[in-house]
């Protein structure tokens, strides 16, 4: 079985990203809103974000809410933030493959891979 899942780690304070929301879009003819999830204090998803019945070939966003975890760090940062909403978009083209989108994140920067 398939899945898909996060993490994001605050590369400027050196430590996980507690308390990030994260929305996953399916994306069709139209933008469907699939789930909403928080990192945890490891700044993962307590579980995998698709898996099973639901993880299925085809094109999906991530929505990193990335504003408002930096403004919650306390961190001196400018108005307006240079980064808000961070979308990823990718495709998942093995149903039996294990998708990791990792987000590498600083208040004027960030990185993604497909992780393992």
């Amino acid at each position: 079985m398939g899945r898909l899942t996060t993490h994001v780690l605050d590369t400027a304070l050196g430590k996980p990203a507690q308390g990030l929301k994260i929305e996953l879009w399916s994306l069709g003819a139209e933008a469907v809103h699939v789930s909403t999830h928080v990192t945890n204090s490891d700044g993962r998803v307590d579980g995998p974000l698709l898996q099973g019945d639901a993880f299925k070939c085809g094109s999906y966003e991530l929505r990193f809410h990335a504003g408002d975890y930096l403004k919650a760090t306390g961190q001196p940062l400018p108005e307006p933030l240079f980064l808000d909403i961070i979308p990823i978009r990718f495709g998942i083209a093995e149903e039996d493959g294990h998708y990791h989108v990792p987000l590498l994140l600083s208040p004027f920067g960030y990185s993604t891979y497909r992780g393992s």
